[in-house]
């Protein structure tokens, strides 16, 4: 991940190889160019192993010779860099509605994308769109494709909260088979990860958490979910739904949520509260389609207007946004709190403007020069981005549970 601190070392053991590729890689994506020497003494490896593994990363395409650096004496260190159009990552986010793809190269670079609708959720029908779209995004790549992100919107596995609310996809509850699923299909290794954690790794790569090692991520997709980044390593849980923000109540005995809850986030300040805002003031046609695009069409037209009702609910949702984002940065520390997903920029530009931030949090510092809230770039492409990012992600970063 780019912005990271390098803080796993690699290991000679022939059983760690898959580990000490990304040591070497995730070095040279930071460094952006090393000799082999450099690297052996930055990562903790032998000399020997970097050159072996140099020499299989410069067939694979996702290094480089760059050169040679001029040094006092004796011959001069070839450097070696990555690679970023040595390989390829697909994408996909699957709403609802809608599939999403997004294909880049290994840097995170946007190299096509595209949108489809969908007639049903389904597992096996929206494998049948992402296999289409697959062979598609194949044929635009002159490098081979690495893998795919497929990202679902969460919890997982979690009884009431799995199958509640607009959010809910349909027979997509056993990540394992949907994985198995996709990979059939595909002929490509896939990764399935919630969209907030997602996207926050999409934000690192070309976004503004770029060079961030440690933030959090409010993604506005139907709902509310928060992605956590920890020193460069997404915080997952036990199970992989840390980061259900849309689901803690902000309103005691407030709105009924489908969780179960009363006065939950979600219900309050997401795009389905939104919708319904703006339909319960008749301001969408009652024959508008469910899809959340048209509110979102809807919403920068009455912005741009100055609608008294747009600008209570937005005045509304920043004033429970507010606690919330204070208490992730007393319970995270993170250097920036990121807003971003499928909402409009505008709209995003719009709640930020209305936050008031809590005095009391940790994220008062004296001499600050970032602000405690940003907003995402990817705009609504990033969950599909996101997706990409973590075929890269996996591709480039060392990982705890690989080393011995």
């Amino acid at each position: 991940m780019a912005g990271r601190s390098i803080q796993i070392a690699g290991t000679n053991a022939e059983r760690t190889r898959a580990h000490n590729r990304r040591v070497v890689l995730g070095y040279l994506q930071v460094k952006h160019g090393a000799g082999r020497a450099e690297i052996a003494r930055s990562c903790g490896l032998s000399t020997q192993t970097v050159s072996n593994l140099i020499a299989e990363l410069e067939q694979d395409r996702l290094v480089v010779a760059a050169g040679r650096r001029r040094s006092a004496r004796g011959q001069p260190p070839v450097q070696y860099a990555f690679n970023p159009q040595g390989g390829a990552a697909l994408g996909f986010e699957v709403r609802p509605d809608a599939l999403l793809v997004a294909l880049t190269d290994l840097a995170g670079a946007l190299l096509w994308d595209a949108q489809r609708p969908l007639a049903s959720s389904d597992p096996h029908s929206v494998v049948a769109v992402m296999t289409e779209l697959s062979q598609a995004a194949a044929a635009r790549s002159s490098a081979p494709v690495l893998g795919a992100g497929l990202v679902l919107p969460g919890p997982f596995g979690v009884e009431g909260l799995s199958m509640a609310g607009a959010t809910v996809l349909s027979g997509w509850d056993g990540l394992d088979s949907a994985s198995a699923l996709a990979e059939a299909a595909l002929g490509l290794p896939v990764i399935v990860e919630k969209d907030a954690t997602a996207a926050a790794i999409g934000e690192v790569m070309r976004g503004s958490a770029k060079g961030l090692d440690s933030f959090c991520y409010l993604y506005f997709g139907a709902g509310i979910g928060l992605g956590v980044i920890a020193q460069g390593q997404p915080l997952r849980g036990a199970f992989g739904n840390a980061g259900e923000v849309g689901h803690v109540v902000v309103v005691p005995g407030g709105r009924p949520c489908d969780c179960g809850n009363l006065g939950c986030l979600e219900q309050y300040a997401s795009r389905v509260a939104l919708r319904r805002h703006l339909a319960t003031r008749g301001l969408l046609a009652p024959d508008m389609p469910p899809g959340l695009g048209q509110t979102d069409t809807v919403a920068l037209r009455l912005l741009a207007e100055g609608d008294p009702d747009l600008d209570a609910w937005m005045t509304e949702a920043a004033r429970l946004l507010a606690p919330v984002i204070g208490t992730l940065e007393n319970l995270f520390d993170p250097e920036a709190v990121v807003l971003g997903g499928a909402l409009p920029d505008a709209l995003l530009d719009g709640l930020i403007a209305r936050l008031d931030l809590p005095q009391g949090s940790v994220s008062r510092r004296t001499g600050r020069t970032r602000p405690r809230v940003l907003r995402g770039v990817s705009g609504r492409m990033t969950g599909a981005l996101g997706g990409a990012a973590l075929v890269i992600h996996d591709t480039v970063t060392p990982r705890l549970d690989s080393a011995p």
